[in-house]
């Protein structure tokens, strides 16, 4: 999530319902077979002057390439050092989530190369693919002209190259194979077999656990925030269903996941894509399980919960020795046990009526309205009966003291910022997959029970303007008592709000 108008966006998204929601089966519709696609003709696929490469390093030239759309792509090739003079395996690496480029992937295909397999990657397209909108449909048709690219260089055999798919390349990579025979293996690492958006759900649990969460942000951030960003429109793919394109996966398959995976539901992925590969007639497939590496199969220093960029030292070692085995013969199944999970994923249900985008910032302009409305309304009042001193202060008569001033207030500034504060806090949870929650204090971070505190004080602050407004209204001018009942109708939709995105409860 990068671009500022989709950020911005999410504070449409992330708004008030009236009431709360439940969750129910998963609404996800299979997703139909694809049918294949010819293989596209690569772009000036012969390669530049190769650079300079030291001992046992990797010869590495610039490659160029165009997808079924006319998208462009620009790569690079990485050939072992020492390359084969009958041709050796080739292999396409597609990346995760995000505005991918070269450099991402180029340590981890340099490892390839050393050991033999001729790698390329590619800069992921950013015509069609953004925080808010990707077709896993045209990564494949990328994927599918990066193998095809590849197929044609000099010392490539053309029928050994394969698909690397990591995390979201996973999916994309899976629905490349099975959409042509020109792919000859796949490898994934981090694979999901959940759809993006429960996934993204449990990852955020997991993360939030991590960091000592408890109580109401769990909820709100795994089931409220989710699927109000789905409704939205702002988590693009929300709904793809990765089984069908593993049903058509015919190749032989290596799956790896990290033993620290914390990112892609290791435990259930592995079954829901052992059983697809089944259904489908898939008898050459390895499922292993990498100890002591994260979700991307690289280091970690906190127990798969952050992201250093250093690969282990026999990375690529167990893959490209079982792609050089691919030559002499395919492989029977194996499967290690996959990575243990703490807690599962759980459906989400589709918003219900009273929580479509429009009726949430129709909500939450009302609470803003009140509450913004009536400082602002006090400001300027304030400001107009300021005196202006020409001569010695007059000597005047106190006036007289409802309470209600204060307590109006007081609901005003603490419930404006609740709500604001809460919306910006969520959104920094989404932007940031809810790795970063900041200091947290008895099972709350920070930040949240301060918004928390804010919440129960402006329902309070309420209830006494509320009443001081009843006692006093005979001294209250009418524009007091118009921006008295705006400000008490805006409190009449923040408590239900509050309780439902978690503000208001334990």
């Amino acid at each position: 999530m990068r671009a500022l108008l989709p950020l911005l966006g999410l504070l449409s998204a992330l708004l008030v319902p009236l009431a709360p929601a439940a969750v129910a089966a998963p609404s996800v519709a299979p997703v139909a077979p694809v049918a294949p696609v010819a293989p596209v003709a690569p772009v000036a696929p012969a390669a530049p002057a190769v650079a300079a490469a030291g001992a046992g390093d990797p010869a590495r030239s610039e490659v160029s390439f165009a997808s079924a759309d006319g998208t462009v792509l620009h790569g690079v090739v990485l050939a072992p050092p020492a390359p084969s003079g009958t041709g050796g395996p080739g292999l396409v690496m597609v990346g995760g989530a995000g505005p991918g480029t070269v450099t991402d992937l180029e340590d981890a295909a340099a490892a390839y190369a050393r050991r033999g397999v001729t790698t390329l990657v590619y800069d992921k397209r950013t015509a069609g693919y953004s925080t808010t909108r990707r077709d896993y449909g045209k990564l494949a048709d990328d994927a599918l002209a990066a193998v095809a690219a590849l197929r044609s260089r000099p010392g490539v055999q053309p029928s050994r190259v394969g698909l690397w798919g990591l995390s979201e390349g996973a999916w994309v990579a899976s629905l490349a194979a099975a959409r042509s025979d020109d792919v000859s293996f796949l490898v994934t690492a981090g694979a999901v077999g959940l759809t993006p958006a429960r996934q993204q759900a449990w990852a955020y649990g997991g993360y939030l656990r991590h960091a000592g969460v408890a109580g109401s942000l769990l909820p709100t951030m795994q089931v409220t925030a989710i699927r109000q960003l789905v409704g939205a429109g702002l988590f693009p793919e929300a709904d793809y269903d990765p089984v069908p394109a593993w049903e058509g996966v015919r190749q032989p398959v290596l799956a790896e996941w990290g033993a620290l995976d914390r990112e892609a539901a290791p435990e259930e992925s592995a079954a829901i894509i052992r059983q697809a590969l089944d259904r489908g007639g898939n008898t050459h497939y390895t499922f292993r399980t990498v100890p002591g590496v994260r979700h991307n199969l690289q280091l970690t220093r906190a127990d798969g919960f952050d992201r250093p960029e250093a690969l282990p030292d026999d990375y690529a070692v167990h893959e490209t020795a079982w792609i050089a085995g691919l030559a002499t013969g395919l492989p029977t199944v194996s499967v290690d046990p996959p990575p243990h999970q703490d807690a599962w994923s759980r459906p989400l249900a589709p918003l219900a009526w009273y929580e479509s985008v429009p009726l949430q910032a129709t909500a939450v302009a009302v609470i803003l309205a009140g509450q913004l409305g009536y400082l602002l309304g006090g400001a300027v009042r304030r400001i107009r009966r300021r005196p202006v001193r020409s001569g010695p202060p007059v000597r005047s008569s106190p006036p007289v003291r409802t309470g209600l001033p204060r307590a109006a207030r007081g609901a005003a500034l603490a419930g404006s910022a609740a709500t604001v504060g809460a919306l910006g806090y969520l959104l920094f949870l989404a932007v940031t997959a809810a790795q970063f929650t900041g200091p947290v204090l008895f099972g709350r971070p920070v930040v949240w029970a301060a918004l928390q505190l804010c919440a129960v004080f402006a329902v309070g602050a309420s209830g006494l303007a509320a009443v001081g407004g009843l006692r006093g209204h005979r001294a209250l001018s009418s524009g007091c008592r118009a921006r008295l009942g705006l400000l008490l109708l805006s409190s009449a939709v923040f408590v239900p709000w509050a309780g439902y995105w978690g503000l208001l409860l334990p």
